[in-house]
């Protein structure tokens, strides 16, 4: 039996389902929190708050401290912008982009988990490179 007659079930994602719906900013964390691969209780700890405010910020409209929303946005490895919904602009890199800057740009766009691999395979390459030079 996939789903039980209280209307959870296997095919759902973890805890209740939303009473409500997001708000335009807890849309934002939450987009940011799922592309960095982190439940709202991995988040909240990285914070240093309780689960239930990530999940109250990320369904109530609310007004953030400063140092709250720079404790997000460095939890979520996000610029404070980027939560507040502001275009980031981005420097433009000198001159054209080679295979590298390209490869690392769609390897950015990638889920955290899938991120930290690349800079695994990326770190343990180099430094066997630079012990081989040595």
């Amino acid at each position: 039996m996939l789903f039980s007659d209280d209307g959870y079930g296997v095919g759902m994602k973890a805890g209740r389902p939303a009473q409500r719906p997001r708000t335009p900013f807890g849309e934002r964390i939450a987009q940011a929190r799922e592309l960095a691969g982190m439940t709202q209780l991995q988040l909240a700890q990285k914070v240093g708050v309780s689960q239930e405010v990530i999940t109250y910020w990320e369904r109530k409209p609310v007004a953030l401290r400063a140092e709250q929303l720079a404790a997000l946005a460095d939890g979520l490895n996000v610029t404070a912008d980027s939560l507040l919904g502001r275009p980031t602009r981005q420097l433009a890199p000198k001159g054209p982009p080679g295979k590298l800057r390209q490869a690392f740009d769609k390897a950015h766009k990638l889920p955290r988990n899938q991120q930290n691999r690349i800079v695994e395979f990326v770190e343990a390459y180099v430094n066997q490179y630079a012990s081989k030079a040595s």
